[in-house]
């Protein structure tokens, strides 16, 4: 991520890291699902059928402001 610049203070050199998903039944990370969210009958998000992307996320070492980016499919 050496030539992505922060949106907010323009530094480049941006950290690479993911974003963590420590909820009940988890995989340990967050991903990315297109369309809108729908919940199904115990409340949960219904995700069946739609294409998963993982999440890339990129911390800025000045501001700290993070960057996310849906990169392949996970």
């Amino acid at each position: 991520m050496d030539t992505v610049k922060c949106a907010q203070c323009g530094v480049t050199g941006l950290e690479p890291g993911f974003v963590e998903d420590s909820g009940e039944n988890s995989r340990g990370y967050a991903r990315w699902i297109a369309g809108p969210l729908e919940r199904g009958v115990f409340g949960g998000a219904e995700c069946m059928g739609r294409p998963r992307w993982q999440i890339d996320a990129c911390r800025c070492p000045r501001c700290g402001h993070l960057e996310l980016f849906a990169r392949q499919p996970a």
